[in-house]
């Protein structure tokens, strides 16, 4: 089974997704939406981003 995206709303009534790995782990959540098409655009973004995104590492080497 492949993940999912869960569309809710949370407290403040904005809407927010979460991206789901198939074992039901959240892998990333979204910012709040102050609508609903506007957070399934987001998704949507998502799924068109991130297909060949980069890893861009920006943590530091540690001093020797």
């Amino acid at each position: 089974m492949a993940g999912k995206f869960e569309l809710y709303q949370d407290k403040s009534g904005g809407f927010r997704f979460r991206l789901k790995a198939s074992n039901g782990q959240v892998i990333a959540v979204s910012e709040s939406y102050k609508s609903k098409p506007s957070a399934l655009k987001g998704i949507e973004s998502v799924r068109k981003n991130s297909a060949d995104a980069p890893v861009d590492d920006q943590t530091v080497a540690p001093a020797e």
